[in-house]
């Protein structure tokens, strides 16, 4: 299977199974899905969460609850703007200086309260929370397939702000654990993909995830998969880096 077969198994389960939630439908998107609350405490459960001060998440849905326990725990959080369109493209929410957490934490909200920063401006990021479409035990994890999660990695990794030291966690339904490892869920609610062998490998800018939280488990991948070094160029058109100024700005002058 190609990761668009992958992501559209799972949404259609997503949806056929009721498992989906607002904003519907579940397609093409990060989907949202019953037990993000849950998926939320169990990661707020763990040493990695314990010990980050700085939070990096993504703006959709499922990880709304995450980011308003980040804030209320005293966390700085950086949202990327969408499309990283913005010559400042990260958002931060300073838990000091917000009064309205529940406001402050939507996607509306982070543009009203959070502060324009740029990549060399971000603290060092301790964790990073993912949003997911599906991904295996071993750490690898599909998106939605415009590939931005990967790029701000590798933007903020350029300049140090991630390393081989920050965790890389998501919060998912069991349904999206799409590999032959068995979880509490498996009888009724089995994967959607039969065939672990059949999913995808990761491509090399893919980032790898160290945490996979679901309602039921938090596991630890042990991934050893090696993590970008920084931005893949070559994989980049014109198009996308004159649409992006942050990457326009550091292109190599040989790409420009």
């Amino acid at each position: 299977m190609d990761k668009q077969e992958v992501r559209q198994a799972v949404w259609d389960a997503l949806e056929d199974r009721g498992i989906a939630r607002f904003p519907f439908p579940p397609h093409d998107r990060i989907p949202n899905f019953a037990g993000a609350d849950e998926a939320r405490d169990r990661l707020t459960e763990t040493p990695e969460w314990e010990s980050a001060e700085t939070v990096k998440a993504n703006p959709d849905a499922p990880q709304l609850p995450v980011r308003r326990a980040a804030l209320r725990a005293g966390k700085t959080v950086y949202v990327a703007q969408p499309r990283l369109r913005d010559p400042d493209p990260f958002l931060r929410l300073d838990p000091a200086e917000i009064d309205d957490v529940d406001a402050a934490t939507t996607v509306s909200g982070i543009s009203e309260h959070g502060v324009p920063t740029a990549p060399e401006d971000v603290a060092g990021i301790d964790l990073i929370v993912s949003g997911s479409v599906a991904v295996r035990t071993d750490g690898t994890r599909i998106g939605k397939g415009e590939g931005y999660s990967d790029l701000e990695w590798a933007v903020l990794r350029e300049l140090d702000a991630v390393d081989d030291g920050t965790t890389v966690a998501t919060t998912v339904h069991e349904l999206q654990v799409v590999d032959e490892t068995a979880s509490p869920a498996d009888d009724e609610e089995p994967s959607p993909i039969e065939d672990a062998e059949r999913l995808p490998e990761p491509d090399r800018h893919d980032v790898p995830l160290d945490l996979v939280v679901t309602p039921e488990r938090a596991i630890r991948t042990g991934s050893d998969a090696e993590r970008p070094a920084g931005v893949d160029w070559d994989a980049l058109d014109g198009e996308k880096l004159a649409d992006i100024p942050v990457l326009a700005e550091r292109a190599p002058d040989t790409e420009r």
